[in-house]
């Protein structure tokens, strides 16, 4: 199973920025797609986004689409989620997944379970 990290969570308040890093260690993401997911308490885990492996084709869930951008630097091994105007329904702990390719149900719980490598999570609160 792949290490997968993320960082940069926080509170902040509604309309902020936040970036969130998903970094690789002991391997290199270069061949891996990267999927971000959330989850709030009490509810399904949702897709928000997912890159391909050379970063050429992205997508992203409704909830977030004109103000997440999903981004990779593969020579830093590490991709990011550019979080702008935050909102608290963007409550939740953020997660990265690695896998080969983003499957067509990339946004679905199905579609996450696909993913075989996780990080461990990381909190991001909108409140004010």
């Amino acid at each position: 199973q792949l290490q997968l990290v993320e960082s940069g969570g926080g509170l902040v308040q509604p309309g902020e920025s936040l970036r969130l890093s998903c970094a690789a260690s002991r391997f290199t993401l270069d061949y891996y797609a990267i999927g971000w997911f959330r989850q709030a308490p009490g509810t399904e885990r949702e897709g928000i986004s997912c890159i391909s492996s050379s970063g050429g084709v992205t997508n992203y869930a409704d909830s977030v689409k004109g103000r997440f951008t999903i981004a990779r630097d593969n020579a830093k091994n590490t991709v990011y989620l550019q979080m702008n105007n935050l909102k608290p329904e963007d409550t939740a702990v953020y997660y990265c997944a690695a896998e080969i390719v983003c499957p067509p149900d990339w946004y679905s719980d199905s579609g996450g379970a696909y993913f075989g490598s996780w990080g461990q999570g990381t909190q991001v609160t909108v409140s004010s």
